[in-house]
């Protein structure tokens, strides 16, 4: 009898750690951690898990270094999870890590990562010249005069950033020729503090600047604040997207303009659905409808929707009060 009682329950812990080694585990390393765009993805991250009975967490580095997200890649792998995640700093420095992953079987999902090689899929929320493009256009609707403009992005390397930066310049190249660049770009726009002593710098050394375009969440932010200390609200634009919480009172006050945006909660449950979909051994081509991204028809293995939404004073209030 005690040596049935000892064989029932030896299966029952086996029965247990198969299941516990069976539950699906995913890592999604993001840009940097402690901002509200972030904290609002690892939300919709840990909603979205809860939902589907996957094991899911959010690894945010102290600051946006590339190298920070590569070892925590590194540690992800050594976890053996299933599926990795990245929204990237640096496209080229993680090429390696993420090959390395993919080696060891670990499925890899980016977002804001377009370029990227060494990946299953990458989505995203906006196409990149749309993004670029809509910010370009609100920018020349707002400055009526001529005069200088400045661009910030969340850093020189940051591939999703840059791509809206060209997209934008090339746009208002064309269509506002009176708007000259001043610079080439500024990658400060995930830092407030940052961006903030760049727009003091610009401002103090450029007379005629009308505007600053910041794609990063930080950077209008920042900017902004430094429109507010030279006391140039409504002279000075600041566009760009970012975490309506964090900005709403600038909209009202008229220091933002606004911007385009999509919901950083939303992008954090596509994490882990496409994740749970890849490890379950689902397709996804033309047709396939992904829960938060909709009927999908991707472009290799780049899956680009437009789920994008304004910031203004209309709507900044509703986005900051669902926790954005």
């Amino acid at each position: 009898m005690k040596k049935l009682l000892a064989f029932a329950s030896a299966v029952a812990v086996a029965v247990a750690l198969s299941g516990a080694a069976s539950a699906q585990s995913m890592g999604i390393v993001v840009k940097v951690g402690g901002i509200p765009w972030f904290n609002a993805m690892e939300t919709g991250i840990q909603k979205k898990a809860a939902e589907l009975g996957v094991n899911a967490e959010m690894i945010g580095p102290v600051s946006a270094d590339p190298a920070l997200q590569v070892q925590a890649i590194e540690d992800l792998i050594a976890k053996k999870v299933d599926v990795i995640g990245v929204v990237p700093n640096d496209q080229s420095a993680l090429e390696p890590v993420l090959e390395k992953a993919r080696a060891a079987g670990i499925k890899v999902i980016a977002h804001e990562g377009p370029g990227l090689k060494n990946v299953d899929w990458d989505f995203e929320l906006a196409s990149a010249k749309g993004f670029g493009e809509a910010h370009a256009k609100l920018f020349s609707e707002t400055i009526k005069e001529p005069g200088k403009y400045a661009v910030f992005v969340g850093s020189l390397t940051v591939p999703l950033h840059n791509a809206w930066a060209d997209a934008a310049i090339a746009w208002l190249k064309e269509n506002r020729p009176d708007l000259v660049l001043v610079g080439d770009r500024y990658g400060v726009a995930e830092n407030v503090d940052n961006s903030r002593s760049t727009a003091l710098d610009l401002i103090a050394a450029n007379p005629d600047l009308r505007g600053i375009l910041a794609f990063g969440s930080q950077g209008p932010i920042g900017a902004g604040r430094a429109v507010e200390e030279r006391r140039m609200t409504g002279k000075i634009a600041v566009l760009g997207p970012f975490s309506p919480g964090q900005g709403a009172k600038m909209v009202h006050q008229g220091v933002l303009t606004g911007g385009y945006m999509w919901n950083p909660a939303q992008a954090g449950e596509v994490f882990v659905e496409i994740g749970k979909m890849l490890v379950d051994g689902k397709k996804i081509e033309a047709g396939t409808d992904i829960p938060g991204l909709g009927v999908v028809n991707p472009d290799g293995h780049n899956i680009i929707t437009d789920n994008l939404l304004e910031l203004n004073k209309e709507t900044v209030d509703k986005l900051a009060g669902m926790g954005l």
